[in-house]
């Protein structure tokens, strides 16, 4: 029953020509199906992570040695801009809170910028923290930005590129002009995106199964081995895989307060797209890059979805997916540990207060 009305939901976005409807289209298909059938939808997680072993074969294929060099010489930007996305959406989430009445904490960890899965662990560790409101308030915000954003990039304000991207534009691509042997590289590099999937997950890498092939298949592709870009329809399979697993993490029947939450999950998603959008055109002013590929290299959503659409629009894969990844990690590493003190300092202050 899931598979059938995410094929609807796919096939149905694509005659519409919606932006990656393979991915929206299973996606909006199952939030709904689920909500309304009396059948228990149910989606295997392993077929979620063959799909994101696939994109991140697809996305190691852009990381070459210039790409490197180039994502190298953008650290320092790479660290700003991460640091006042952050801070923004911190901003946010006290505005929010103050807004709608739900505790600070609770909506400040539901606000924290592509980080699901690390902020929901966090949740479920810190006292005090409603784990079904941030569950929900990440998801709702990815699944917002996941919309929202393919729209924003081929509107007037995106849909463009400049003289001077075309470098960018072609890093991203070259994966696509590979003519070297197809067996035994495919295989191969096939192997080597399952090994490290493995391997990130054992080493409790953030998305393992997507992290561990990009890394696997760039330090590949860096040594020389290389392998032919992924065919548009294996793409769209794979996004196929991802897009019904997401449809199916929202579940607004297990929140209370649910008009609150909604709103809020609303509220904040909406700010943090406008946030983004303001830092990428900041960006561009940086590097004179191409309006899509700075507005994905920003954008708070899951790296593999702005990855999908960066490939789509033929955006610099490299800088998109170089963001990305450090906004991924500066979240597995770094924030966790500043919002313990932060609530720590918080909590001790609200104790010493007179009753």
């Amino acid at each position: 029953m899931t598979f059938i009305t995410a094929v609807i939901g796919g096939l149905l976005f694509t005659v519409l020509h919606t932006p990656i409807p393979w991915l929206l289209g299973p996606m909006a298909a199952v939030l709904i199906g689920a909500r309304f059938s009396k059948v228990a939808f149910y989606w295997p997680v392993g077929i979620r992570d063959t799909g994101l072993i696939v994109v991140g074969y697809s996305i190691g294929l852009s990381f070459t040695k210039e790409a490197l060099v180039q994502i190298l010489s953008k650290l320092p930007s790479m660290l700003l801009m991460t640091v006042l996305l952050v801070c923004f959406c911190a901003a946010i989430a006290l505005v929010v809170s103050k807004l709608t009445g739900v505790d600070y904490p609770t909506v400040l960890t539901g606000s924290i910028p592509g980080g699901l899965s690390q902020m929901i662990i966090f949740a479920e560790e810190m006292k005090g923290i409603d784990i079904t409101t941030v569950t929900f308030l990440q998801v709702a915000r990815l699944m917002m930005i996941i919309f929202v954003v393919p729209f924003l990039i081929l509107g007037p304000l995106f849909n463009h590129t400049s003289p001077s991207s075309g470098s960018a534009v072609n890093v991203g691509d070259q994966a696509v002009h590979f003519s070297g042997p197809v067996f035994p590289n495919v295989i191969l590099l096939a192997m080597i995106c399952v090994f490290c999937a493995f391997l990130a997950r054992k080493l409790k890498f953030p998305t393992p199964n997507l992290l561990g092939p990009i890394l696997g298949t760039a330090i590949a592709g860096i040594s020389g081995l290389h392998g032919p870009a992924v065919p548009p329809s294996i793409l769209d399979v794979s996004q196929f895989m991802i897009g019904t697993y997401i449809g199916l993490l929202l579940k607004p029947e297990k929140l209370e307060n649910k008009a609150k939450v909604i709103s809020l999950a609303f509220l904040s998603g909406l700010f943090m797209i406008a946030g983004s959008v303001g830092l990428g055109l900041l960006l561009i002013v940086f590097y004179h890059i191409t309006p899509s590929t700075s507005l994905l290299s920003l954008a708070p959503g899951g790296m593999d979805q702005m990855a999908i659409l960066a490939h789509e629009v033929n955006a610099d894969l490299s800088m998109v997916t170089g963001f990305q990844l450090f906004r991924l990690f500066f979240i597995y590493f770094v924030v966790p540990p500043m919002l313990r003190l932060f609530f720590k300092v918080g909590t001790g202050k609200m104790k010493k207060k007179p009753a």
